[in-house]
């Protein structure tokens, strides 16, 4: 029988915490909770605030009607190389494709500029014989014998995954389907990954470096995704579970475990849905969305109350500002910028004497210098303490004291090589890291072809509210909203979201009149299939899905394609100047001109499948009773000339609908804490939302 209780839970690893939400969808009433991660297995800390969430709640587990996941597993395998031992096997002539790549200068003014490492070494590809053409004709076929001969090479070292990367298999896929088939049978235990089930989608480098990635992350998405299936189902969860991909959709935990490239960017992707649906349900047409953790801090625009999807996403980045240092993830991905600043971010002075923020992050553990947990270097949260941001009894809602004298202690690392009181010292980390996030922001909105000061911030996270004051001034913002729960709102995101599924198959079509639209039907005929089968491992019914197509469009000679959505009419009766006018639209908007009188052609056909929504109606009704909460003052130090001031420390539960509170003043919630600078107000509306204006 199909359990009908109206509990849901989402849960959001993190590079620090791990953040939970459990909603009544009867009532709205939502209880939240935050948790450590931890970082050698982060399915036990999931685990443990499961059990803690729903004993606050007092429910069993058998209680909750779903499970909704993100994580982090996939994108931090990848940026700290720390997957399985992977061997590149491809056609031959071809072992040298990850090292080359695309061959350009991502900055062509940097003569000393490198590209992001390979994910694979040139001594960890091999070539096999085997060549198909473009149309399909086979040059050379696969020889059984050379095929056992390289199982056996691999097999002596010992690798543990294997991705198969054969020319125009996006198109031609029967070399790599024998490829895998010879290859589990001569290599049982070991993962193997073949580009066309990745992607279907032309240009081998970036086909082949996205099967790398989902080779050298299999294992260990597999073994993850086991590991929490067995705590759930001893836990006595019996509901199912769904894991966040990085196009902002659902999916089965199997789909995930076999194909992990698509949940790179899992767990932001919740916060950037939840964004969205604040946009909506709140009439906001542009929106940056700021969403700051204990690791990195990430942004997205959000216009006419829906994220921006990319299929040109990079990880790795040499420089986090120059698109073409990363490495490519050619799959539908929200697009974000990420930057190496979190509440963990670790702050050192460089041989020059300069301060610099991140990336690398004190994590969860030891964690900064003020949990007590054994850690000694300066962090950003650190810096916030001293400077009274942070009130140090009332972190996580008081279940964890923060240590002023330790973090003051981890100041001196900064304070004494450049001279610095330790005040000033935390003012230079919080600045620095402040300017570091403002300017990627502005950089990813002029990206965006938005005036950041026109846009009204959406700010989240455990630290993103201490912040969103700063960065609203350095970036002319008047408006910033925190939304109710702001300090776990990608949790609040995994519940917002729907299954989906997205494919895509390269198939270049100029656009004449006489284009062969019934070849076009059969190509999106097939891949709704494909779709709709990856959707049935999550146990969805079809009937409430819409499909949306779309095309990757260029000019005949151009290197790269803008996807726009397919008109009616095309499909309907080849109406050919429908779909190159909205080409060339979005041409216009992107670059300011077209090419009049050149040819225009379709290098790939996308879709997607999308389930109906699930309906969130939250509340703040409490499921027990709290402790009186009362008002206090903290000094909260704003610059070497203003010093230290009194703020008012107010906890959410005193603030009253519609009463405006002047900055300074730290509004505390159990997640976070939002700082209300000087010159601003901020006030709480009706729907437990909490608005700053700032002069």
């Amino acid at each position: 029988m199909k359990n009908a209780s109206p509990w849901r839970i989402g849960f959001d690893i993190g590079g620090t915490f791990t953040d939970l939400v459990l909603i009544n969808d009867s009532n709205g009433e939502t209880i939240r909770h935050k948790t450590l991660t931890t970082p050698e297995d982060p399915s036990e800390g999931a685990y443990t605030g499961l059990t803690q969430l729903i004993a606050l709640a007092g429910l069993k587990a058998s209680d909750i009607h779903t499970l909704t996941h993100g994580t982090t597993l996939a994108i931090n395998a990848l940026l700290e190389r720390r997957g399985a031992k992977t061997a590149l096997v491809v056609t031959r002539g071809f072992r040298d494709v990850l090292v080359l790549g695309r061959e350009y200068r991502y900055d062509i003014y940097d003569l000393n500029g490198a590209p992001a490492q390979p994910l694979l070494p040139r001594s960890q590809a091999y070539e096999i014989t085997e060549r198909v053409t473009a149309r399909g004709e086979v040059i050379a076929a696969v020889d059984p014998a050379e095929v056992a001969a390289l199982a056996a090479t691999l097999r002596e070292e010992a690798y543990e995954a294997v991705a198969i990367l054969c020319m125009h298999a996006y198109a031609w896929p029967e070399h790599e389907n024998q490829l895998e088939s010879l290859l589990s049978r001569a290599l049982p235990g070991v993962s193997i990954s073949v580009s066309h089930k990745v992607s279907r989608e032309i240009r081998e480098y970036d086909r082949g470096v996205l099967t790398a990635m989902n080779a050298f992350v299999q294992p260990k998405a597999r073994r993850y995704m086991a590991n929490l299936e067995n705590k759930l189902r001893e836990g006595g969860f019996t509901c199912e579970w769904l894991v966040m991909g990085s196009n902002g959709g659902l999916m089965a935990p199997q789909v995930a475990a076999d194909y992990p490239t698509r949940i790179i960017e899992s767990g932001p992707a919740g916060g950037i849905v939840a964004s969205a649906a604040f946009a909506r349900r709140n009439q906001i047409k542009q929106l940056l969305a700021f969403d700051m953790g204990g690791t990195t801090a990430k942004a997205c625009v959000v216009n006419g109350g829906e994220p921006s999807i990319t299929t040109d996403y990079e990880v790795g980045r040499a420089d986090r500002l120059l698109k073409g240092s990363g490495l490519p993830v050619k799959l539908p991905v929200v697009d974000m910028i990420e930057i190496g600043a979190g509440g963990g971010s670790i702050a050192r002075v460089d041989s020059l004497g300069l301060l610099e923020i991140g990336p690398e992050s004190a994590s969860a553990w030891p964690g900064p210098a003020c949990y007590g947990r054994g850690g000694e270097h300066p962090t950003v949260t650190d810096a916030n303490l001293v400077l009274g941001l942070l009130d140090p009894d009332a972190f996580l809602g008081g279940r964890m004291c923060l240590d002023v004298s330790a973090a003051r202690q981890a100041m001196r690392r900064i304070a004494e090589p450049l001279g610095l009181s330790i005040e000033d010292a935390a003012w230079g980390i919080h600045e620095v890291a402040n300017s570091k996030m403002s300017e990627a922001l502005r950089t990813h909105s002029v990206e965006k072809n938005v005036n950041p000061s026109q846009m009204t911030m959406l700010a989240f996270g455990g630290a993103g509210p201490s912040h969103a004051w700063s960065l609203a001034k350095h970036l002319g913002i008047k408006r910033v909203c925190f939304p109710n729960g702001a300090g776990v709102y990608s949790a609040f995101g995994l519940l917002t979201a729907p299954p989906s599924a997205d494919f895509v198959r390269s198939d270049r079509c100029p656009l004449q009149q006489d284009v062969d639209i019934a070849r076009i039907r059969a190509v999106f005929a097939e891949g709704f299939d494909e779709a709709f089968s990856t959707l049935a491992a999550a146990n969805v019914d079809p009937a409430s899905a819409s499909q949306q197509r779309l095309a990757g469009v260029r000019y005949i000679g151009q290197g790269s394609e803008l996807t726009v959505p397919l008109p009616a009419g095309f499909l309907e009766n080849g109406d050919v100047q429908a779909l190159t006018e909205a080409f060339e639209t979005a041409h216009f908007a992107r670059f300011g001109r077209t090419l009049p009188g050149q040819g225009v052609e379709v290098v790939n056909w996308r879709g997607r499948v999308q389930m109906t929504p699930p309906a969130l109606n939250t509340s703040d009704r409490l499921h027990h009773a709290e402790p009186e909460a009362q008002e206090k003052r903290l000094q909260v130090y704003s610059g070497r000339e203003e010093g230290f001031s009194p703020c008012r420390v107010i906890p959410r539960s005193l603030l009253v609908a519609g009463e405006a509170i002047s900055g300074p003043a730290l509004l505390q919630e159990k997640e976070c804490a939002i700082y209300v600078g000087p010159g601003a107000t901020a006030s709480l509306d009706e729907q437990g939302n909490i608005l700053m204006e700032l002069n």
